[in-house]
């Protein structure tokens, strides 16, 4: 078994909307059934029980799939989905396996190729189940979100509200483009530093809280030991000793009564930063915390504790504990273990306890002054039993000092009355709190405080928002760099800033901001993060799905605007036209339940996608009486069509008309497939809520020059003669143009093409031999785009075209595209046409505007 190729899709792709691991893997005869293998089977078993039901047909490939994940399953991963395609290679296959946290993905992908490895019995290979699942266990929590952040990304996504890990740690960014908001950890991104730095600093909060009359304790910072038992002194024993900047408890020690205490306390503290003392508040330790103006979830924190059976040292009985596996070593367990170190050992000591006494039946030993879960503590849910006043002063706490989103520690009897009246009071205020006790208390109820947090950063009821801007996706064979464009003019005719991607580049409000193919999911990806984008348009490329998926979850408007014979075919196991629309109706089957896909009604491979889509259909074709398009007009649905000389968008008896003579791109519809592309554009603007004001002065107002549509059938004259410039590259594309160049005058037609050398050799024949029955003379040129062919390959399969050519009389050869471009400019006479099928677009264009400016 031999895997060649391994890739991560990081979004929808052809298989599932789940991330996955896809991989080649190619199998020798033998390993295409484990009926072939004697002995594999069992010895898999026993290296690892969980790999589940295997047919006896099974090839390696399945049992890697199922291994794969079966090994991030019992890893406590949430992953459900995998498949193993077979392809038209023989013994060849493509295993798709899903996953939750893409380095745990590869890591179970590669322990799968290693256990079948060992399982062979043909090589010195080993396997140790418990080991590679330990490792994934720990990588999974090593890079998964933690529980707080993760609340907050659970109630995005039940909301509908799209995100985006910006880092491997805690930065996340929900919504797209104008309507991004960001959070690290439990910290929105409203919070100013400011703000952090003041709740950072526990003296400087303590005397803003106390100004503004909350309830705090007295105390200062100190400089050394000497200095904290004299402040202790000063505000009355017993007194807490903490870290003037600390978090999660770190350093803290409460109840500190003697010097002796005190030294160790101070030391604790004085490790992680300027000691501060205070008065040691009685009571029970809580936290409330506070989202915007609202208190959502309050925990009573007990310190880290065992309790005595009369049999177990205390040693014995936190190991009993911490054996509880709710209890972890880090933040993605619900508890964390209990600390036994130096200032556990102290607490013992105040209990004339050591670690090897054995405490009394139901005596209670107390390992930790302080509560935090982060040393071991408990919480337990007070919510409902917050008084108003308590709560009043929660959230003027959290407002004073600035935080959108605050843990406010306050020390009291009880939460049921007011601080004031039992000497009870608020000891910190904290920026990026722990969620975890609200969540997943060790008793009473879990609290769902992401939700709040999202409904603070997005609304809530009727003024809730999902972070999303209309989204339009656009795919096909050809044509979708034109309907793009056109599209996204229209949005910028409503007067929203646009991001786009197609195969010219990146443009953001009308500015160029990335060149070359960016009609990739990375693209798409940066456009959405850009915080000035109010509406995006992506080109879709195949090669970006198959590669990673779609760079968005999902689309208001999907666009097909046609497949016809296809293009790349034979590349990535994508033989036939209806194994390539698997990959372009990704965007379809990813629609938004509320929104349309537009389809070509006339091309019957995409107008079958129709079934695939989770919203609503446009069709559009030029022949209204097309059976389906009349169909699906009769139902009631939206459908755009051409009627003699207008385009019209109709649903039911509603109409609406566009004269094509106002659609500059048609030339008076003379033009067939820029016909196309407006239908589809137009199409696309009202399936995503355009205003017919605006989708009529968009259309009008499009220019199809090599500024605004470099290379797609951009029009200029040459002494007397008309020039086209064409990216057209495929068998249909040729088709169109010969369509729309004979509906143009020219007393003789010559054409300059090359050949993209990774189509099949069919694909690069049929283009001249189209070409061949309308042109009079073929200039061929071989320059940077061979593609792994040999020099003089290309060419000769274009000559090979022309063979019985019924027009073209003329045929040269030329070596470099701007030569090539020269000779055709050089030889043509007034009333002449010459279409140049360019190749390097921007330089191409950019030598043509050069010799039609010299004349």
């Amino acid at each position: 078994m031999e895997v060649s190729r391994t890739r991560a899709l990081r979004g929808p792709n052809m298989w599932s909307r789940h991330t996955a691991i896809e991989a080649v893997v190619h199998c020798a005869e033998a390993e295409l059934s484990l009926a072939r293998l004697p002995g594999f089977e069992p010895r898999l078993r026993a290296l690892f029980p969980a790999i589940g039901a295997l047919r006896a047909d099974a090839s390696l490939a399945r049992v890697l799939e199922q291994a794969a994940l079966a090994l991030q399953a019992q890893a406590g991963c949430p992953v459900t989905y995998s498949q193993t395609h077979v392809t038209n290679e023989a013994g060849t296959f493509q295993v798709v396996v899903e996953y939750s946290e893409e380095d745990v993905g590869r890591q179970a992908f590669d322990a799968a190729i290693q256990l079948i490895e060992a399982a062979r019995g043909d090589s010195d290979k080993t396997f140790d189940a418990d080991a590679t699942l330990k490792a994934l266990r720990e990588l999974d929590e090593d890079v998964r979100l933690g529980p707080s952040t993760g609340s907050i990304v659970d109630a995005a996504v039940a909301r509908g509200v799209p995100f985006r890990r910006l880092t491997q740690g805690s930065l996340v960014q929900f919504g797209w483009g104008a309507k991004q908001r960001r959070i690290w950890a439990a910290e929105v991104d409203a919070t100013s530093a400011v703000s952090e730095s003041i709740a950072q600093d526990k003296d400087l909060s303590k005397r803003l809280l106390q100004a503004a009359g909350v309830p705090v304790p007295i105390g200062r910072p100190c400089t050394s030991p000497d200095d904290a038992w004299e402040a202790a002194l000063e505000v009355g024993l017993p007194v807490v000793v903490k870290p003037l900047d600390g978090n999660q408890g770190k350093g803290v020690t409460v109840n500190v009564a003697t010097r002796e205490h005190m030294d160790s306390a101070y030391k604790a503290a004085d490790e992680i930063g300027q000691v501060m003392v205070e008065k040691f508040l009685p009571g029970s330790d809580f936290r409330l915390l506070v989202v915007g103006d609202k208190l959502v979830a309050a925990a009573r924190r007990d310190p880290p504790h065992v309790i005595g059976d009369g049999v177990l040292t205390v040693k014995q009985l936190v190991d009993k504990v911490n054996s509880d596996p709710r209890r972890g070593d880090g933040h993605a367990t619900s508890l964390t273990k209990i600390r036994f170190d130096d200032i556990a050992v102290a607490r013992l000591a105040l209990q004339d306890l050591t670690p090897e006494s054995v405490p009394e039946k139901g005596h209670r030993v107390i390992l930790r002054n302080n509560a935090n879960l982060s040393t071991g503590g408990t919480a337990t849910d007070v919510t409902d039993d917050v008084h108003p006043e308590v709560a009043a002063r929660a959230v003027a706490a959290a407002q004073i000092v600035g935080l959108h989103v605050c843990g406010v520690d306050v020390v009291a009897e009880s939460v049921l009355r007011p601080l004031e009246e039992q000497s009870g009071g608020v000891v910190e205020v904290n920026a990026a709190p722990g969620l975890r006790m609200h969540l997943s208390p060790s008793y009473g109820k879990g609290r769902n405080v992401g939700e709040a947090i999202i409904s603070h950063l997005y609304g809530s009821g009727q003024k809730s928002e999902d972070g999303r801007i209309p989204v339009v996706a656009v795919t096909g064979t050809n044509g979708k760099t034109t309907t793009s464009r056109l599209i996204a003019h229209m949005f910028a005719t409503m007067g929203l800033k646009v991001g786009m991607t197609n195969t010219d580049g990146v443009y953001i409000d009308g500015r160029q901001t990335d060149s070359g193919d960016c009609s990739g999911p990375k693209s798409a990806r940066n456009v959405l993060m850009h915080p000035d984008v109010e509406a995006a348009v992506f080109e879709t490329a195949r090669g970006g799905v198959l590669r990673e998926g779609l760079g968005f979850d999902r689309c208001q408007v999907a666009v097909v605007t046609n497949l016809g014979a296809g293009d790349h075919l034979g590349m990535n196991f994508l033989n036939t036209v209806e194994e390539l629309a698997l990959v372009k109706r990704v965007i379809v089957q990813n629609v938004a339940p509320t929104g349309y896909a537009v389809l070509n009604a006339a091309d019957p491979v995409v107008a079958n996608m129709a079934s695939t889509c989770p919203g609503q259909i446009i069709f559009f074709a030029r022949d209204r009486h097309h059976a389906l398009m009349a169909t699906h007009r009769a139902q009631g649905k939206r459908c755009v069509y051409v009627d003699g000389e207008m385009l019209v968008a109709a649903q039911g008896s509603w109409r609406e008309q566009i004269p094509l003579r106002d659609i500059p791109i048609t030339r008076n519809g003379a033009i067939g497939f820029q016909v196309e592309n407006a239908m589809a554009s137009v199409a696309a603007a009202w399936g995503v809520g355009i205003d017919w004001d605006t989708i009529r002065r968009g259309v009008a107002s499009f220019a199809n020059d090599a500024d605004n549509a470099p290379g797609r059938f951009n029009v200029m004259d040459f002494r007397g003669a008309t020039v086209i410039a064409d990216y057209g590259h495929n068998g249909d594309a040729m088709n169109a143009l010969v369509s729309a160049v004979e509906a143009l005058p020219a007393k003789r037609r010559s054409v300059v093409i090359s050949g993209a050398g990774d189509r099949r050799d069919e694909d690069i024949r049929v283009q001249t031999q189209i070409l061949g029955k309308a042109f009079d003379d073929v200039i061929l040129y071989e320059d940077a785009c061979q593609r792994g062919r040999q020099e003089g390959e290309v060419m000769a399969l274009l000559r090979t075209g022309l063979q019985g050519a019924t027009r073209t009389q003329k045929i040269d050869e030329i070596h470099g595209e701007f030569i090539a471009i020269d000779t055709a400019l050089d030889r043509l006479q007034p009333g002449d046409l010459c279409l140049v099928l360019v190749d390097q677009v921007e330089e191409a264009l950019a030598h043509l505007a050069q010799r039609i400016k010299a004349g």
